[in-house]
């Protein structure tokens, strides 16, 4: 029988189980706020900070919130490429940490998000900060997750630059 000539070294399922981690976590906190906050509701928490429900049928700040219902699937489409990409880079790459977390980062957040597309048509926010009258967009945990993940992304690639000097 042949044995798979694979060196041992660094594995992406850490990644992949952070990935997960973040999947749970948000679609946790998604399923709190569906059961007990109608659309539109809203808890004051801080001066700044408020607990909502809103849904975003669109992408980041409800780009294309209005389409019409195509939008849908476009934003699910991306979101499955994204993930196999995503999955093939942490085969390739399991031992470049902060990249990798990066990704992972990134990965958990958008099945996040394409769980609530398939299943509501919308996607679940709830985070609601605000100053002086002005409002963020809300926004939820796979959202935070995909933003820490392109910060991270970024860093990766400014240190990567700034090493190869």
């Amino acid at each position: 029988m042949a044995r798979s000539t694979r060196a041992a070294g660094p594995s992406m399922w850490p990644w992949l189980a952070w990935a997960t981690l973040l999947l749970i976590a948000d679609q946790f906190t998604k399923t709190l706020i569906l059961g007990y906050y109608r659309l539109g509701d809203a808890t004051y928490v801080t001066s700044f900070f408020n607990i909502v429900r809103a849904h975003n049928p669109g992408a980041a700040f409800s780009f294309l919130a209005d389409a019409g219902g195509w939008q849908r699937w476009l934003f699910t489409g991306i979101g499955v490429v994204a993930t196999v990409f995503i999955v093939w880079q942490l085969r390739a790459h399991p031992g470049q940490k902060l990249f990798c977390f990066a990704l992972s980062s990134i990965l958990g957040g958008a099945v996040g998000n394409v769980v609530d597309r398939l299943m509501h048509g919308y996607v679940v926010d709830f985070l609601d900060f605000h100053w002086a009258g002005w409002h963020f967009p809300a926004f939820n945990l796979a959202d935070s997750a995909i933003t820490v993940g392109a910060v991270c992304l970024i860093l990766d690639e400014l240190l990567r630059v700034r090493q190869s000097r």
